[in-house]
């Protein structure tokens, strides 16, 4: 299927519902099946006539406002790439990406209109900026760019004349790193469809859903774990921007709300929220979430406080898509495990050697199918080491994890968050739960640090729960009741939060460099 046929077949389908429905600071906006169809078919048509070759990169910048699906659906039918910014680049970070990607024309929220500026001399390809929103008071446009309905102007609502097939190369989102630079995940529209219908049947996403997007749509997670399942199903999406519990609550209260994503520090909030209120929850059934580790006490909570809501854990990556489900019916006998392989992909655990670990036998986590993305852009080195060789078409997670007699995987840790010491393979997530195992924490952070004996030994952050209270010995003692010696951290430390990326994820790596500032490794 192509991206673009999601949007039309629901237009089809649905031509008065709403596709969006945007609630932001002092506006709600609402915007058809129909009338989304129709701007995005102009907006491809408009981008046609620059005569841009088929496959050439398009960007985005920008928060969720509606435009986002106009310009996302009008990219995808004009044979175009979309290049997929995050709001959270410095100018810097905007300008690598820009040029890495090739990018020759970029849409972008108003609001970011000075970092634009920033990053326009280093970016000589941008022949063509198109802006959309009001920029901060004081803040000119760059010169030469055209706001978006002058942009598509004129141009026909009609589909464009462009032959276009499910392998030709659809969108390009840059991973998050901290050491290195980031890596452009080019897929296919296949790839995309893939996900979203998995995702619309293990959610069970249908017409009558109204779906919350309260991630950032430049990451995959909202756009490819909600955005493109509801409008594949015909459902209606609300855009809740800024993310705050009591914006949530106002609007499940005010559009019904039936469905959502959240990364797991959102469902912290939430459920920790002082006017945290069920009853205003009432429609709220279906909650996934992917991206980090949640808390067995938050997952705990929300079962016990909406018991009407059936939780979905999405286990996934930029360069697989959907990995592996786990349904509300396995909780909590399963809790703890990310789920297992979903039904139109492949996924196994593999040792060192290639062979299938037995149950229980730790090895990477792999894949293969139509869910593969076809390359990190420009980066040869890196997609060769993506593919396992002569394995049968196996891609690498980069995740450690066991599966269990039933298929189910846990995770025990990324294959570059383990840490040796003394010659020992040490995997923090295993501390990590030894910690959760402590009813005050709300969050915490393992990682290695340099030891002149040792080479490496664990250190714990920990951030507590609201108005709760911890020592250092009771995490001692906690650690030496449940891990072996090597294993216990070496320094504890409590804090007031984490740096985290836009999907949730403790950025480790901003943890563990005054360590090993000077050092080898990182």
């Amino acid at each position: 299927m192509l991206t673009g046929d999601m949007l039309r077949r629901s237009a089809e389908r649905f031509p008065v519902k709403d596709a969006i429905v945007y609630r932001g600071p002092g506006r709600t906006r609402r915007v058809t099946y129909a009338q989304l169809d129709a701007e995005a078919n102009q907006l491809a048509n408009a981008l046609l006539s620059l005569g841009l070759e088929k496959g050439a990169k398009v960007a985005m910048l920008s928060r969720n406002l509606p435009e986002y699906g106009t310009v996302f659906f009008g990219i995808a039918r004009s044979g175009l790439v979309l290049n997929n910014a995050s709001v959270l680049y410095a100018p810097d970070e905007l300008a690598w990406v820009l040029q890495k990607s090739r990018s020759e024309a970029l849409f972008f929220d108003a609001a970011f209109a000075e970092k634009v500026a920033a990053v326009l001399d280093r970016c000589p390809r941008l022949r063509t900026l198109v802006a959309f929103g009001q920029p901060p008071e004081g803040v000119a446009l760059p010169a030469g760019t055209a706001m978006l309905e002058d942009f598509v102007a004129g141009h026909p609502a009609t589909p464009p004349s462009i032959e276009l097939s499910e392998r030709d190369p659809f969108c390009m989102t840059y991973t998050g790193g901290t050491t290195g630079r980031p890596k452009g995940v080019l897929v296919d529209h296949r790839a995309r469809a893939v996900t979203a219908h998995t995702v619309m049947v293990e959610e069970a996403i249908d017409e009558r859903d109204v779906v919350a997007i309260v991630t950032p749509l430049f990451h995959v997670a909202a756009l490819n774990i909600m955005f493109q399942p509801a409008v594949l199903a015909g459902a209606t999406s609300v855009f809740v921007t800024p993310w705050s519990p009591q914006g949530f609550m106002d609007a499940v209260e005010a559009e019904g709300i039936t469905a959502g994503f959240m990364v797991p520090t959102q469902a912290n909030t939430l459920v920790t929220h002082s006017a945290f209120d069920p009853a205003r929850l009432s429609s709220w059934t279906k909650l996934s979430f992917a991206g980090a580790p949640m808390p067995d006490w938050v997952q705990h909570e929300l079962m016990a406080r909406l018991p009407a809501l059936r939780l979905t854990q999405i286990y996934g990556q930029s360069e697989m898509g959907v990995i592996a489900v786990l349904r509300h019916w396995y909780l909590p006998a399963k809790l703890g495990s990310v789920g297992r392989q979903p039904y139109n992909v492949d996924v196994a655990v593999l040792r060192p050697d290639g062979a299938r670990a037995a149950p229980g036998e730790p090895g990477e986590v792999v894949s293969r199918g139509d869910n593969l993305m076809i390359e990190y852009f420009d980066e040869p080195e890196q997609t060769a080491g993506f593919r396992r060789p002569n394995e049968e078409g196996w891609a690498r997670s980069g995740d450690i994890g066991v599966m269990d007699a039933d298929g189910f995987i846990t995770l025990i840790d990324r294959a570059k968050d383990m840490l040796i010491s003394g010659g020992e393979n040490i995997y923090p997530k295993e501390i990590e739960d030894a910690v959760y195992g402590l009813d005050a924490v709300a969050e915490c952070a393992v990682f290695g640090i340099p030891d002149d004996k040792w080479g490496e030994v664990p250190a714990v952050y920990i951030q507590l729960k609201p108005g709760r209270l911890l020592t250092e010995q009771e995490v001692v003692a906690q650690c030496e009741a449940r891990l072996a010696r090597l294993k216990r951290p070496r320094l504890i430390r409590f804090v007031e939060g984490f740096p985290k990326t836009a999907i949730g994820k403790i950025q480790k790596t901003l943890l563990k460099e005054p360590y090993w500032q000077g050092r080898n490794r990182i």
